[in-house]
């Protein structure tokens, strides 16, 4: 099973060039970057751990990608993802995030639905390792 979360997470995988080419388009656009990880992808777990902190004044995408590889070497077994806020509203948005790096092995959820008085229907998210 393949989680799907982000930007283009139905895609392949990128190489690291299309990850470099993605990150150049967020600076070209003038959205600070940031990276972060996380061993539990669940969709509610919105919050990951963060690799340093937002990268608001670099300006390279290959100093950004040097980046992600010290966490890719970090974390070689969890979720890494890259962040593109877009700060033009006043606020940090997220304009732009993807997945950079995922475990040799993924975990599977399961969906259980329940069904209660009044027609109510209750789902929990289970996770299978």
């Amino acid at each position: 099973m393949r989680i799907t979360q982000g930007t283009f997470s139905f895609l392949p995988d990128f190489t690291d060039e299309e990850i470099k080419a993605q990150i150049q388009y967020c600076l070209d656009n003038g959205w600070p970057i940031s990276i972060e990880y996380t061993d539990d992808p669940h969709p509610r777990n919105t919050y990951w751990e963060m690799w340093g902190l937002p990268m608001f004044d670099i300006r390279d995408a290959v100093a950004i990608m040097q980046e992600v590889t010290a966490c890719r070497r970090a974390f070689p077994e969890h979720y890494i993802r890259v962040n593109g806020y877009d700060r033009s509203l006043g606020r940090a948005t997220t304009a732009l995030s993807f997945i950079v790096n995922r475990p040799t092995v993924e975990p599977e959820f399961e969906l259980q639905r329940q069904e209660f008085a009044d027609r109510q229907v209750k789902y929990t998210l289970q996770v299978r390792r």
